[in-house]
C-alpha cells in the first residue's frame, strides 16, 4: 500500500483497508474527502448549521463505528449518505417533541403543480428549505432529494404512507408560495418569507 499522503491519492478500497487496520491518519482522510459532501446532505435536514454539524459528527461516528460491516457492493459514498439521512432522522425523532403540527390541517389530494427550482441558486433553495417546519423538510428531502417512496418514508419515520404524501404535498405548496414571493421581490425589490 501507498503511504497515506493526499486524501485523494489513495483509491478508495486502500483507503477503507488503511481505515480497517486502524490508521488514525487513514480516518482523517476519509473524513477530510467526504465530509463536505455529507455536510451539504445533513444541511438539507437541519434546520441551522449547529443541527447539521451535529447530525454530521453523528454519522461519522457511526461510519467509523461500523466500517466493517460496508460490503463494498456499492460506492462508499453512497453508504456513508444513508448513515447520515439516518443520523438527521435520529435527530428529527429527538426533536419531534419540540415541534407540534397538526396533521389533519392540510388537504391531502393538492393539484401537482410544478414549478422550475433551475432559477434558484443552491443557497436559495437551501434556506427556503431549511425554513420549513421540521417534519415537512425530512419528507421533502427523503421523497424529492434522496428517493425514497412514501411507504419507505413512512416506515422510516413512523408514519403513514398518507401522512408522508400529505406532508410532501404540504411542503410544495409552502416551498411553491415562498419562491413566489422571492420572485417577487426580485421583481419589485421587497421579500418576506
Amino acid at each position: 500500500m501507498r503511504p497515506l499522503s493526499s486524501p485523494h491519492t489513495l483509491s478508495e478500497s486502500e483507503l477503507l483497508d488503511a481505515c480497517l487496520a486502524g490508521s488514525r491518519l487513514a480516518q482523517k482522510q476519509l473524513y477530510d474527502r467526504y465530509s463536505a459532501r455529507m455536510m451539504a446532505v445533513c444541511m438539507r435536514y437541519a434546520q441551522t448549521t449547529f443541527e447539521a454539524e451535529d447530525v454530521l459528527q453523528e454519522g461519522f461516528l457511526t461510519v467509523f463505528k461500523n466500517l466493517t460491516k460496508f460490503r463494498r457492493e456499492c460506492p462508499l459514498e453512497f453508504w456513508i449518505r444513508r448513515i447520515m439521512v439516518n443520523a438527521a432522522l435520529r435527530q428529527h425523532r429527538r426533536n419531534a417533541h419540540l415541534v407540534a403540527v397538526s396533521e389533519g390541517e392540510y388537504p391531502q389530494d393538492l393539484a401537482d403543480e410544478e414549478f422550475t427550482l433551475a432559477n434558484y441558486g443552491f443557497e436559495e433553495l437551501l434556506t427556503l428549505i431549511q425554513e420549513l417546519a421540521p417534519r415537512y423538510r425530512m419528507v421533502f428531502n427523503l421523497f424529492a432529494i434522496e428517493g425514497y417512496s412514501h411507504k419507505e418514508i413512512g416506515e422510516l419515520m413512523g408514519i403513514s404512507e398518507g401522512t408522508s404524501k400529505s406532508q410532501y404535498a404540504r411542503a410544495r405548496v409552502i416551498l411553491k408560495n415562498k419562491l413566489e414571493r422571492l420572485d417577487a421581490h426580485r421583481t419589485n425589490g421587497t421579500f418576506s418569507r
